[in-house]
């Protein structure tokens, strides 16, 4: 079947990530406050670029509830990086009332270990 010249192909689906954070210890390091809106840094050897669309299914430390995030590729560690930082991908929160309430659900639940100095995934 041929396509006309000027059709654009469809952007791509945005990949799926389901990511269950289990300890608080994790949900520190892989939290990223920097952005606005919040975000999440995710461990994986997929390719991804700035810019992709990605969906991730959240669950938190001791919280039963899936947290739906439709999010931007907005940091990436890539493989063999410096400092044996595990490789993966920062994903940006949209600026949206369910992020705004998964970032303070992330915060309260980080309570004083957000002012900590200890090392993150991400920065």
């Amino acid at each position: 079947m041929n396509t006309p010249a000027s059709a654009t192909p469809a952007p791509p689906r945005p990949s799926v990530i389901q990511l269950a954070i289990k300890e608080k210890g994790a949900l520190y390091a892989a939290y990223i406050p920097l952005f606005a809106e919040g975000g999440i840094f995710i461990p994986t050897s997929r390719e991804y670029r700035l810019g992709d669309d990605v969906y991730v299914l959240l669950t938190l430390p001791d919280d039963p509830q899936r947290y739906p995030v439709a999010g931007k590729v907005a940091w990436i560690t890539p493989a063999r990086a410096a400092g044996s930082r595990a490789p993966g991908v920062g994903i940006r929160f949209p600026a949206d009332e369910k992020s705004r309430q998964l970032k303070a659900r992330i915060e309260e639940a980080l309570g004083g270990s957000m002012a900590s100095d200890r090392p993150t995934q991400t920065i």
